[in-house]
């Protein structure tokens, strides 16, 4: 993603995100002074929005916002590591007393906390999590977020290679849906596929700042493709604060690594992968200030697609990575980011009924792996 040549146009200076997750870490070196007051609406958990119960959270915003601090400036970066994370801490879905209760628990706090978000002016709201089933609710919220200038991402899940169930606020109209792909430049196999994907990012192999001994994981899914999306607006948005939401939606989508075949989209990348240095470079008309550049504000989403035979993305020139593999092949690669020295990747999560969680996670200075709990902030993992 040539992250340092972007850097020198924008780092995300002066754009708040919103982190809607597990809560924050502001103690981890690599989000030292990132991180803002926020608020808490997991009150069945100890401490408030600086207190992260999983990590998922803090390693989103390490991802949108790490500064590579710790190890003596030899820490994890984040894509846009001028920008401010706006901790929102979401209940851990596993204390409901069922699914009933959970599902209404979540359909309560989740508009709550993206009319916050929007109220605190976070121009980005970050939402690497996914539930099942949608509501009213939530979509009058992403509407309320949308009109008061935010954009909202969410990660379409990854149980493409299981059921490929249509997650949401993913699904919900007005949300942007992330899907990851790999060092191949297609879809992750656990990526979702469907009417719901808008785009994809990175998602495979990432390195970020966390909740561990060291500070420093690995992790990989459309949570992770999701705050590098989040960070690609962030860069936009820093260098053009006279755009809107749409205008900056509009520009990434200008600039999108689009499809090989000439179509528009599909269902497996949506309208193209992410990429911020050309949409830096050469944003093209970035369109009327008060147009979402999306259909899905007046088209439900559809059931998912059949499985696609393939999803290549064109890979333009001083793009070093060329497409090599078919959609939904699982390969053993890294796409490494250089971050000066740190890194950025790729990868592919697990999708719980609340977050979106990698099925590992490294400790890196350790060199050690260890399973994920089977229940946390996802609820019963799918």
């Amino acid at each position: 993603m040539k992250a340092e040549e972007m850097w020198r146009t924008s780092t995300g200076k002066g754009v708040v995100v919103a982190v809607i997750d597990t809560g924050v870490d502001p103690n981890n070196r690599d989000l030292s002074g990132q991180v803002l007051p926020g608020k808490d609406f997991a009150q069945n958990q100890p401490g408030d929005a600086h207190v992260d119960y999983d990590g998922h959270g803090t390693g989103m915003a390490g991802l949108i916002a790490g500064t590579g601090a710790s190890d003596g400036g030899r820490g994890a970066f984040g894509l846009a590591p001028g920008a401010k994370i706006l901790p929102i801490r979401m209940p851990n879905s596993t204390d409901g007393a069922n699914q009933a209760e959970s599902d209404k628990q979540f359909h309560t706090i989740a508009p709550q906390a993206i009319r916050y978000a929007a109220d605190q002016n976070a121009k980005v709201i970050n939402l690497s999590l996914g539930r099942s089933e949608g509501s009213p609710q939530l979509t009058a919220a992403v509407k309320y977020a949308l009109d008061k200038g935010s954009l909202v991402f969410a990660a379409v899940g990854n149980s493409g290679n299981e059921d490929n169930g249509v997650k949401y606020p993913a699904a919900t109209p007005g949300v942007v849906g992330v899907a990851a792909v790999g060092k191949d430049l297609r879809k992750t196999a656990e990526s979702e596929y469907g009417p719901q994907v808008d785009l994809a990012a990175p998602g495979d192999d990432m390195v970020h700042a966390c909740k561990s001994e060291t500070g420093v994981c690995t992790s990989h899914g459309t949570s992770d493709a999701t705050a590098i999306a989040s960070a690609s607006a962030a860069l936009i948005w820093s260098k053009h604060p006279e755009w809107t939401n749409n205008q900056v939606l509009r520009v990434m989508l200008n600039t999108i690594g689009a499809p090989t075949n000439g179509a528009k989209r599909n269902d497996s990348i949506g309208y193209g992968i992410v990429r911020p240095r050309v949409a830096l470079e050469n944003p093209g008309d970035p369109g009327p200030a008060d147009v979402y550049p999306l259909t899905d504000l007046t088209l439900p989403a559809a059931p998912p697609a059949p499985k696609p035979k393939g999803s290549s993305i064109e890979s333009p020139a001083g793009d070093d990575v060329p497409p090599t593999a078919e959609a939904g092949e699982s390969k053993a690669t890294t796409y490494a980011v250089p971050l000066g020295v740190g890194a950025l990747g790729l990868t592919g999560v697990l999708v719980g009924l609340w977050f979106l969680r990698s099925r590992r996670r490294r400790v890196a200075a350790a060199q050690a792996s260890s399973e994920l709990p089977k229940q946390g902030i996802g609820a019963a993992r799918e």
